[in-house]
């Protein structure tokens, strides 16, 4: 499956944006879709996940109850919402298609969208 992710911008603290990643090719509905993000100098990490069915969700510790991962397979697409951005949370965002809820566990990637948010 190849993957698109767009959406990223510069924003303030507090504000939103909204992540997508269309997929295309091989079946986008048969993955766990994640999204991970690489701040500078620091290692990537996964940000969120869901399963094939939305059946479950996974989200690191620093963003529970401010982001929300969602999916259409109907549209192949998958988003995050954003909500209460911080500065902690600038980075390169990549969408992923794999197997799992670790990062290791992705196989398919897209090329990265950077979000910058300004105090």
């Amino acid at each position: 499956v190849q993957l698109q992710a767009s959406g990223g911008g510069l924003v303030q603290a507090g504000d939103s944006l909204t992540l997508s990643c269309k997929g295309s090719g091989s079946s986008f509905s048969g993955y766990t879709m994640g999204w991970l993000r690489q701040a500078p100098g620091k290692e990537r990490d996964l940000v969120a996940a869901i399963s094939w069915n939305s059946g479950s969700r996974y989200y690191i510790d620093s963003v529970k109850g401010r982001f929300t991962i969602s999916r259409d397979n109907a549209k192949e697409t998958l988003y995050l919402q954003m909500n209460n951005l911080k500065p902690e949370d600038t980075a390169v965002y990549y969408c992923a298609a794999g197997t799992g809820y670790s990062e290791n566990d992705f196989d398919f990637w897209g090329q990265g969208t950077l979000v910058t948010v300004s105090s």
